[in-house]
């Protein structure tokens, strides 16, 4: 995995994969790079549901994590505790749900799994909606 990080001058930055793909860094109109870590935790994290849903069943109708970190106090103030509230939307067995959610924190989720290896703690609920 390769990439980049430019300075654009004007207080921003833009990284660039080395597939092409462009995003705004900790401008006016773009995450700061610790937002963006936890997003792509939450991110990673139902893509990993939704993908495991999606074998089994197309009657999801909605999906959103909801996210919230505590920080230490101190510098560097990294993240101590991680808490994520997943809302999904349709006819799609609970206890699948929470098999996949289990699975993304404990296997298959790098991003939130390096976050929980360095020492923050995670907790998770979950609502069902019909």
């Amino acid at each position: 995995m390769k990439g980049e990080v430019r300075w654009t001058g004007d207080g921003g930055y833009v990284g660039t994969t080395s597939g092409g793909k462009s995003f705004g860094i900790y401008d006016d109109s773009s995450p700061s790079p610790t937002e963006m870590v936890i997003h792509a935790h939450a991110a990673c994290s139902l893509i990993d549901v939704i993908d495991g849903l999606k074998h089994r069943t197309d009657k999801v109708e909605d999906a959103t994590v909801e996210i919230e970190v505590e920080m230490a106090e101190d510098a560097p103030k990294v993240f101590t505790h991680v808490r994520m509230n997943y809302i999904i939307k349709g006819d799609v067995p609970e206890a699948l749900v929470r098999r996949l959610i289990e699975g993304s924190h404990e296997r298959y989720c790098r991003v939130g799994i390096m976050i929980t290896r360095s020492g923050a703690s995670l907790e998770w609920t979950l609502e069902m909606v019909d």
